[in-house]
């Protein structure tokens, strides 16, 4: 296909500078958002075994939930039941409402001892996985406007730029793309192989590209999306809402949980109940909020649809569960969703879209090496745009993994302080990744990538090792994996470990015989008469 050359120049420089200026944070959100995909485990891996109360069948829970309603009224307020076997049957709020990273969040969890009897514990909620969702979502750029993350608006303007250069970078690559899709050259110049894994992991992922650029940026903006149709609206609200009810609701009148979830089940043919989040039980305006599952669907949530009803009555307000009567407007929402979130087609594609994640921070890696070969002198001195580009590639990138893998090495060591463990969580990563970035500025790119990756590698490392720790002297109080689940965090961990590890020994070499004037290059050492050390330039 043949494209004019002044229009392929055109979106050749709109690829470089949309791709330059937001690749490191689309790095940090890709990165965490391949592993906010598995959640869950993450959280049950970060937890003690003995911060978890013991599973019950399904059926005991029409008893469990009169017992803590009668002993802890205030849990009418706000309490869910929970059908995964792995998490405490029931548990509510002491202090906090689970949305967002709350730091100080304290929840109560509740279960039945082998003699049927009401067993509860007051625990701090461990918001790792709440974290990593953070830095997914805001690049870590704390601050808000408007009770919203900042971050969150950054990186919608981010994703809009990212969509661009996508577009552009599809243009700019139409000529030769037939010829090069496949071709990773390694003759030549070293920036060819950079350039044509770029262009292979750009071009093979695209679709996934594409909806991840595009719902992040409704995502960001979509409150000034509906201030815009307010004004086509009026004082007409956007989603009208139902009168509230004036009826008295006694908790005494709570109909069974196995009624509820039969009622939900029937409106919802193919999907299993995960949990039910029931908020003012003793009110008129009490509901329940339902998570329901069916891995052959497009899920609305990260994990699940919801089903929202009356408990008194089952009055469905509203659900995103695929039935008959689901409109197509609500059909296209969950698929936008679902699309974003993977919530679809089970482990097989969770493991698809953490593969596509680490697939896609390393595309915008090497959109920026490839920034930085491209503008590098022959000679020694480089301009000071360089410098900065290439300390920032490697501060950024390397800070935010060390930042990760310091928290996820820290983790069990740290529950056994008296603190706040969230806030300890905070003040590993933010630390680290400074102090990384220190580095890339103060030392230079080529030495912090060299020690830094081994660093990090040791620290990933340390995550099963703690386990191996535990399992030699339990008398610590550390703990091991207690299904598979969490056990699949510590193999995943040690791959990382073998995988720095390798590119750290690759990085060595590459800098061992790198030109003056490369961001790669150490200059070497000698002894001088002296007995000292003098740099051979």
């Amino acid at each position: 296909m043949k494209v004019r050359a002044d229009i392929l120049r055109t979106y050749q420089i709109l690829h470089t500078w949309t791709g330059i200026t937001t690749s490191l944070l689309l790095f940090i959100g890709f990165f965490a958002g391949a592993l906010v995909m598995f959640a869950p485990e993450i959280d049950n891996w970060a937890t003690s075994p003995e911060k978890s109360m013991p599973a019950i069948g399904d059926t005991q829970y029409d008893k469990l939930l009169p017992q803590i309603l009668s002993k802890h009224p205030e849990a009418a307020q706000n309490i869910t039941l929970h059908f995964d076997k792995s998490m405490s049957p029931v548990s509510w709020y002491e202090q906090g409402t689970g949305r967002g990273l709350g730091l100080e969040d304290v929840k109560w969890h509740g279960s039945l001892n082998s003699q049927g009897e009401l067993i509860t514990q007051l625990v701090p909620v461990n918001s790792l996985s709440t974290m990593l969702d953070m830095l997914h979502r805001t690049a870590g750029i704390i601050g808000e406007v408007d009770h919203t993350q900042a971050g969150v608006f950054v990186l919608g303007v981010a994703a809009f730029l990212y969509f661009l250069a996508l577009v552009s970078g599809l243009v700019f690559l139409l000529p030769t793309l037939t010829k090069r899709f496949q071709a990773l050259r390694r003759d030549g110049e070293r920036k060819r192989l950079w350039l044509d894994g770029h262009n292979l992991l750009g071009v093979a992922s695209l679709p996934f590209h594409i909806v991840i650029a595009v719902t992040v940026t409704v995502f960001a903006f979509h409150d000034v999306f509906y201030g815009g149709l307010s004004q086509l609206y009026g004082d007409k609200p956007l989603f009208p809402r139902s009168s509230p009810s004036k009826i008295e609701r006694h908790i005494t009148d709570l109909p069974k949980v196995s009624e509820i979830v039969a009622k939900v089940e029937a409106h919802a043919p193919g999907y299993t109940v995960s949990q039910i989040r029931f908020n003012n039980l003793d009110k008129p305006s009490a509901s329940a909020s339902v998570s329901v599952v069916n891995e052959s669907q497009l899920m609305r949530g990260a994990l699940n649809d919801f089903v929202f009803m009356n408990p008194y009555t089952f009055e469905i307000s509203s659900s995103s569960a695929a039935h008959s009567e689901q409109t197509i407007w609500a059909r296209i929402v969950s698929t936008f969703f679902g699309l974003h979130f993977g919530s679809y087609g089970g482990d097989v594609v969770r493991w698809v879209y953490f593969l596509m994640g680490m697939a896609g921070a390393c595309l915008f890696y090497s959109g920026n090496i490839l920034w930085l070969e491209k503008r590098r002198n022959s000679g020694t001195e480089q301009s000071r745009s360089y410098h900065i580009m290439g300390a920032l590639t490697v501060g950024v990138s390397l800070g935010a993994l060390i930042g990760i893998a310091s928290v996820f090495a820290a983790n069990k060591w740290l529950s056994l302080g008296a603190f706040n463990i969230n806030y300890a969580y905070m003040l590993v990563y933010y630390t680290t990744f400074f102090l990384v970035m220190g580095c890339s500025f103060s030392l230079g790119p080529a030495k912090t990538a060299v020690y830094g990756l081994k660093c990090l590698s040791l620290l990933c490392l340390a995550v099963p090792l703690s386990s191996v720790i535990a399992l030699i002297f339990p008398s610590i109080g550390l703990w091991s994996p207690a299904n598979f689940g969490t056990l699949c965090v510590e193999i995943i961990a040690l791959m990382f470990s073998m995988i720095f590890l390798g590119i750290a020994r690759k990085t060595r070499v590459r800098v061992s015989k790198n030109e003056p004037g490369s961001i790669w290059y150490i200059p070497k050492q000698i002894p001088t008469d002296f007995g000292n050390q003098a740099k051979v330039q």
